[in-house]
């Protein structure tokens, strides 16, 4: 935790935060903070800046914050991105969020196992963890929005041809002709398959909507090495 997230609930004053749970415990146990202490805080799709420990207990920690720094720019990438594993999900959530990503889509897949949507990951409550982790991680503070689509085709033809009137597309997938292009720094919308990949009628709707397809070399990576490694090389911020 390299920021303390900090909601409208969490403040008892206009400059005054009371912290209990999860952000206590990390204050405690692996901060090792005490009064006096200052530490990196930010306010939920606010400015960052400090607060200093003036009070700690078993139970709660208070600290006076001043918020005067704006958190990081977000990118302007959509990213749609067919469900993955339950156990790599959240993982993926977490890095996407560090990156910067606000635009989200989870959408199906034929190589999508049923089993995958009845996943507790996908609780609103579940989704919003992982994605504070991640900007806590990268000391950003506004929260991504997350749309789930379950039908392939509707959410193809009806809703990614209006995303890609103001972020052209591209879908990442093994063994089309044209490289992933590098250091757009641009609008886009980002489409990643599934373990596996998007079968062939996937890949041809989303050219059909107007995507086109790249590829990343000749080696297959796993979704959570592939989402990344697409958004870095698409956008420079993520490398400084």
């Amino acid at each position: 935790m390299n920021l303390a997230l900090l909601s409208d609930d969490d403040f008892v004053s206009a400059d005054c935060v009371r912290l209990t749970g999860r952000r206590l415990r990390h204050l405690t146990d692996v901060l090792k903070a005490k009064v006096g202490d200052d530490i990196t805080v930010g306010r939920l799709n606010g400015d960052i800046g400090t607060g200093r420990l003036t009070r700690l207990t078993a139970d709660i920690a208070e600290l006076t914050v001043t918020l005067d720094q704006k958190p990081p720019l977000p990118l302007p990438l959509t990213l749609v991105l067919a469900m993955p594993r339950p156990k790599m999900f959240r993982r993926v959530l977490q890095t996407v969020a560090a990156l910067g990503v606000k635009d989200i889509w989870i959408i199906n897949a034929y190589k999508v196992e049923k089993s995958f949507w009845q996943t507790p990951w996908l609780t609103d409550d579940a989704l919003r963890e992982n994605l504070t982790l991640g900007l806590e991680q990268a000391r950003d503070t506004r929260m991504p929005t997350i749309q789930i689509r379950q039908r392939f085709k509707p959410f193809v033809e009806d809703e990614l041809p209006q995303i890609l009137q103001t972020r052209p597309g591209i879908v990442a997938h093994p063994g089309t002709e044209r490289p992933c292009p590098t250091h757009i720094n641009a609008p886009a919308t980002l489409c990643i398959g599934p373990e596996g990949g998007f079968i062939p009628y996937e890949v041809d709707k989303l050219v059909e909507a107007g995507c086109q397809a790249v590829h990343l070399g000749n080696r297959i990576l796993r979704v959570e090495t592939a989402v990344p490694v697409l958004i870095g090389r698409l956008y420079d911020s993520c490398n400084h």
